[in-house]
């Protein structure tokens, strides 16, 4: 009888256990420009459950609010350099992902971060998993209309900004270089490609050259106006979506599961915190159900002792 409540016991504790080594490993999605602020970063720090621009508020009547949350997955698994030929015409800033929709919008009045023509800036991609690769930054040519669908014949035939491996400062790749010299509004499009895997990563960000004012955040050096962005406010769970298969399945070794991808921020976290948070609950709940199981075999054993020694008396 020993011998079987403690194989029992046993049972019990490892399976919460195993639960609770999940929940401690951090999963890993990847990342976004944060100077000057993406699309997707605006509306998500804006709140995906009520966005305060109309320019977010359409994307996420357009997409819905998951896109958002996501905000750091926009990417192509297998894409291995050939982004204009996987990459349609009107959907560059979804990277053709019917879940970013939203992002496509043609719109002159989303948010947009104010640059200084010509100046020196330090670009910032926020990046929550680090790779090997590089980055290109692309600039729209003159006479852009952000009223209509963004295609590839919009953007300057070459980056205006190349960096292979930069460096990563308080969790974000950093990119020194000179700004184009452009005036008005323009968009910036962001090519990070992985070189240790096929994966490729992208990311739009609204700029006006040349005038001060600009309503969202993503100021560095050389200057840029910003707003404080809000925190997002919380939403119902939704369950983690795996990568579709790539070329390179080794590559994928890493998890793009819902601490950063997915999971719904409490009010007043950053995307950082977000999965410490639910690690630290599901940790917390799955310990107190293991002392509680625990607990009450002990209890019932002891039970059926007093019970055993009545009966022998």
């Amino acid at each position: 009888m020993q011998a079987r409540r403690a194989a029992a016991a046993l049972t019990i504790v490892s399976a919460p256990i195993a639960v609770i080594g999940l929940a401690a490993t951090p999963a890993m999605s990847h990342g976004t420009m944060q100077n000057p602020l993406s699309r997707a970063l605006t509306c998500y720090q804006e709140g995906p459950e009520s966005p305060s621009s109309a320019a977010c508020k359409a994307a996420v009547a357009a997409g819905g609010t998951q896109a958002f949350y996501d905000w750091n997955g926009i990417r192509i698994g297998d894409v291995a350099g050939q982004h204009r030929q996987r990459i349609p015409d009107g959907k560059l800033c979804s990277a053709g992902n019917a879940e970013f929709k939203g992002l496509d919008l043609a719109r002159a009045d989303w948010p947009a971060t104010s640059l200084k023509p010509g100046a020196d800036y330090t670009f910032r991609f926020k990046a929550t998993a680090q790779h090997k690769g590089g980055f290109q930054l692309f600039v729209t040519k003159d006479g852009y209309d952000p009223a209509k669908p963004l295609k590839w014949s919009d953007l300057e035939s070459k980056p205006f900004l190349t960096k292979a491996d930069p460096p990563v400062q308080d969790g974000a790749y950093t990119l020194s270089g000179k700004l184009p010299s452009k005036s008005g509004r323009h968009l910036i499009y962001a090519i990070w490609q992985r070189s240790d895997s096929p994966e490729a990563f992208y990311s739009c960000s609204d700029v006006v050259f040349g005038k001060t004012g600009g309503t969202s955040g993503g100021s560095g050096s050389g200057g840029g106006s910003a707003t404080k962005p809000t925190s997002p406010k919380p939403g119902p769970a939704k369950p983690a979506h795996d990568c579709p298969p790539t070329a390179s399945t080794a590559a994928h070794d890493h998890d793009h599961g819902a601490v950063n991808l997915n999971s719904r921020p409490a009010a007043g976290s950053s995307p950082d915190q977000t999965g410490t948070a639910t690690g630290t609950a599901l940790i917390a709940g799955t310990v107190g159900l293991t002392l509680g199981g625990i607990g009450g075999l002990l209890l019932t054993g002891r039970r059926r002792r007093a019970a055993q020694g009545r009966h022998e008396a």
